[in-house]
């Protein structure tokens, strides 16, 4: 058992019993105050732990991190240490901050240092993200699909219970939750029998995902089995990769998505630790076609963690429209790894691969409007009486998520962005 998940565990930092980030979560992130440059945080109920701040006090002498590891606008560095590292950091953390430890909670003046509260903090993108996959590991949201787009007794393509479907997506345009962003414009194929039209998309869509970061890889040419890919996986966060359906619809024959899904993806700002969920872990779907032996996973490697989406349009309350769950996954992120350096594809500090929407089996709990509306024929109803086929103009979307049970909660946070108008 890694001891920093212990349940028993509590610390001298008050948390509340609602809050995502007890003792045993400790997430990473960058965050920066009116006096406090760009720095890696971990979050302890309404606090953020200033490691800049612990190091140059010496709480971390016996590790291998540097003062710039901590001194950085992005995880990357801490990242790059690799896994033992990592998990030394967590549990040296864990270690500081239980309520039997008097090390830096009997030092008042060091901990006026190192304890920012996060709503005097703004948090920033955490991690320097070079490049991004998403699959398509969802056999619900793949099931809608294709139950809607081409014929419902053949709704899955051959491939689809083979391999974890994946596409190479855009990482320059992933930001931080509280960032906004312009619906995005491209061309439109409304009509059958007229020419395409450009301009903004009608159909904008959220789509619920989770996401994970790595390691470094191995080298070219190598590739990581599904047992080894837990070492090869720093930490999961929130992910809403936004879709402009209207323009995907027209676009993405032969080669896929393109400026659909180009414009922005809205990540968490708080990156947990695997670690973190290793109490969380359970069995996934039974895959009832027999996988090819490099994606045979052993043990239970999907994770029950709660999720929702909200919708809250301007100067009004939000809505809960979707309750899923990460467990739902057919594929799990141990197989997506594995085929994705299958061909000798080497992954890099930072790399993030993320779920593809997560749906499941009942309606509430589809992971995007797409399905919830189904194409816009049953458009839900807001608490403020309006009705949402799609995402309009000025609403913001919501994701939550965490991980329970009935002792310890690991959570997120939030990832929330508004949808502002077309330039």
């Amino acid at each position: 058992m890694i001891a920093a998940n212990n349940s028993a565990l509590q610390s001298w930092v008050e948390v509340k019993p609602e809050s995502d980030f007890p003792i045993q979560n400790l997430p990473f992130g960058i965050f920066k105050t009116e006096n406090l440059t760009p720095r890696v945080g971990v979050a302890i109920g309404e606090y953020i732990i200033d490691l800049k701040s612990l190091h140059v006090l010496g709480y971390f002498s016996n590790l291998s991190f540097t003062l710039s590891d901590f001194d950085s606008v992005y995880l990357n560095p801490i990242i790059q240490r690799g896994k033992t590292a990592t998990r030394e950091l967590r549990e040296r953390l864990s270690a500081l901050l239980q309520d039997s430890n008097k090390e830096l909670q009997g030092k008042e003046h060091h901990v006026n240092q190192c304890l920012i509260k996060q709503n005097k903090a703004k948090m920033l993108l955490p991690v320097d993200i070079r490049d991004y996959t998403d699959f398509y590991s969802s056999i619900e949201h793949a099931t809608n699909v294709g139950t809607m787009f081409r014929d419902p007794n053949n709704a899955l393509l051959p491939n689809w219970k083979h391999l974890p479907v994946g596409y190479h997506g855009r990482a320059s345009s992933i930001i931080v939750s509280g960032q906004n962003f312009h619906r995005p414009k491209g061309q439109q194929k409304p009509n059958e029998t007229e020419p395409p039209v450009f301009g903004p998309s009608k159909l904008l869509d959220f789509e619920l995902e989770m996401a994970f970061i790595t390691y470094p890889g191995k080298e070219l040419g190598e590739s990581i089995s599904t047992d080894e890919a837990d070492d090869f996986i720093f930490g999961l966060c929130l992910f809403n990769d936004w879709s402009a359906r209207d323009i995907q619809k027209w676009e993405y024959v032969p080669l896929g998505p393109f400026l659909a899904k180009s414009f922005a993806s809205s990540m968490s700002p708080w990156v947990v630790p695997l670690d973190a969920f290793e109490p969380f872990r359970i069995d996934g779907p039974k895959q009832d076609v027999e996988v090819l032996p490099y994606l045979k996973s052993n043990g239970a490697k999907n994770i029950d963690i709660k999720l929702e989406v909200a919708i809250q349009p301007e100067n009004s309350k939000e809505s809960v429209v979707c309750n899923s769950n990460f467990k739902y996954m057919y594929w799990n992120m141990n197989q997506q790894l594995a085929h994705h350096t299958a061909n000798g594809c080497n992954i890099s500090t930072g790399d993030m691969l993320a779920s593809g929407t997560i749906s499941g089996p009942t309606p509430d709990s589809y992971g995007s409007m797409l399905e919830l509306s189904w194409r816009g024929s049953k458009p839900l109803k807001l608490n403020d009486g309006s009705e949402r086929k799609f995402i309009n103009d000025l609403d913001t979307v919501i994701m939550r998520g965490h991980a329970t049970n009935g002792s310890t909660r690991i959570g997120f946070g939030e990832v929330k962005s508004k949808v502002l108008p077309a330039k």
